[in-house]
């Protein structure tokens, strides 16, 4: 492990600034139970600067009325310092909440790399000016920034979901204070230091570390426009809550239960190679996971044969090594959670075919990858979210069974349907409320928008879809010659 980190400053208005208060977070490796940095945590007086030099920032300052183009032109500069500095985040990821460090490099900073790519280009044709006509009249339709974004990032994939919220709310000109989760704050902090190295304004990006009441303080903040968030359920819903006081814009992405549905003509060799990162990456801490993994009776037990195979064949422990592919849980309180849902699941009657155990590793907040047959759908474990690598195989007979169980959650995040016949796939997939149902292993993408259905969230990110949450729009009623000619000569009414 390298070097430990301490910062003694938030970034706040361009700046490292002092926090003002005295109180710090230890950050914890998840694989060594040690300290591996510190930071401040911020106070309800720095969230007040932060909020202050983001509002400064977007009524006065040049950002919301630069042109999209010069603000890509800005995201690709971060683009390029990310790129450099690839090791070096991926490690710090790592370190911070022990993914996997192959997993590291690929997911928690390729897919910032891919984000930036994709929003730049959907802002190439979005739509931020347009004519429209009717007998009714004749309107310039503009997509003017929201404002000031506070966006509140998770610590299972921070630098994916920081992206996911920076990338369209820059390129449509809003300003963001970005509050990273307290286990995960030094890679946060490591990307505010290439947002500075890229030439931002003050202002316009900020990032403070803070636990939940002054993360509370800062939903509310009156001169906060809009609210992003990703994290539990739970935490989503007091969100909601406080914004709706105040008529807030608000987007939720939380939690989700997802289930792949294996159809009886799948081929069951890439359908459980799919599942190795579908259903256990980033040793199955993310949202969006198949955890909940449908088989007929008819085919069940080669399935489970074949699932068992392929966990075993996946190394767990350092991740710092390459070729392991299930590290640690971020946390000992994750730990804790996974273990007692796994005896959760054993007390309400499921079979573990593989884990089922308390780890043997010495150090680390490690969970053995467990598998558990014999489930039904009422069960705890088929019904919440477990965020760790465990995996419940549910028997359904026939595919209007399977569809049923699939909607039978809270959640409506994601889903997964694996069938030799696309065309049956997709009919399947039609039937399943979920944001997105991936068939085959295909994932949607970044042009496309996700998001949940339920209890899954409000809101959709990615796609223009992403873009769009970030602007109101807003009609001119104008001459149609005129608004026309306005587009052509690149003139934007302020």
């Amino acid at each position: 492990m390298t070097a430990s980190i301490t910062h003694d400053s938030l970034f706040i208005d361009g700046a490292w600034t002092e926090s003002s208060g005295n109180d710090r977070v230890e950050v914890i490796s998840p694989s060594t139970e040690e300290v591996f940095g510190s930071v401040p945590s911020a106070t309800r007086e720095d969230v007040d600067a932060a909020v202050a030099s983001a509002r400064r920032a977007f009524v006065s300052g040049p950002w919301p009325h630069t042109k999209p183009e010069e603000r890509a032109t800005i995201l690709q500069t971060v683009r390029a310092a990310i790129e450099r500095d690839r090791e070096r985040l991926a490690e710090l990821v790592t370190n911070e909440m022990g993914a996997p460090i192959a997993q590291s490099r690929a997911i928690q900073v390729g897919v910032p790399l891919m984000m930036i790519d994709s929003f730049v280009e959907l802002s190439q044709t979005f739509p931020f000016q347009q004519v429209r006509v009717s007998d009714s009249g004749s309107a310039l339709v503009t997509r003017e920034p929201v404002g000031v974004v506070a966006a509140i990032v998770p610590w299972n994939v921070p630098l994916t979901v920081a992206m996911m919220k920076l990338a369209p709310a820059l390129l449509t000109g809003c300003t963001v204070v970005l509050k990273p989760a307290l286990e995960t704050p030094l890679s946060t902090l490591a990307l505010a230091r290439l947002f500075e190295e890229a030439g931002l304004p003050p202002g316009v990006v900020n990032v403070i570390p803070a636990g939940r009441e002054v993360s509370e303080y800062l939903v509310q903040h009156p001169a906060v426009d809009k609210v992003t968030f990703t994290g539990s359920t739970a935490a989503g819903r007091r969100i909601a809550s406080l914004c709706g006081e105040n008529l807030k814009r608000v987007t939720l992405e939380l939690g989700g239960k997802s289930a792949a549905v294996v159809l009886d003509d799948a081929d069951l060799d890439s359908t459980v190679e799919a599942l190795r990162l579908g259903s256990l990456r980033n040793s199955g801490q993310i949202c969006s996971l198949k955890t909940r993994l449908l088989v007929s009776h008819r085919r069940h037990d080669e399935f489970i044969d074949r699932l068992r195979s392929l966990v075993e064949s996946m190394p767990v422990g350092d991740p710092h090594d390459s070729d392991t592919q299930i590290g640690p849980m971020v946390s000992k309180r994750q730990r804790d959670v996974v273990n007692s849902y796994i005896a959760i699941g054993k007390e309400q009657g499921a079979d573990a075919v593989l884990g089922g155990r308390q780890s043997e590793k010495g150090k680390g907040y490690f969970v053995d990858p467990t598998v558990f047959t014999n489930v039904t759908a009422d069960m705890r474990i088929a019904q919440e979210e477990i965020f760790g690598p465990v995996l419940s195989v549910i028997k359904y007979t026939d595919e209007d069974e399977a569809i049923a169980i699939a909607n039978d959650s809270a959640y409506g995040l994601n889903g997964a349907v694996f069938s030799e016949d696309l065309e049956h796939g997709i009919r399947v997939a039609s039937r399943i409320r979920t944001g997105a149902v991936e068939i085959n292993g295909n994932p949607v993408g970044f042009h496309s928008p996700v998001g949940g259905f339920k209890a899954s969230g409000i809101g959709r990110e990615a796609g223009h879809e992403g873009l769009e949450a970030y602007v109101e729009p807003r009609s001119l009623g104008l001459p149609r010659d005129f608004a026309e000619k306005l587009i052509a000569d690149g003139s934007r009414p302020n």
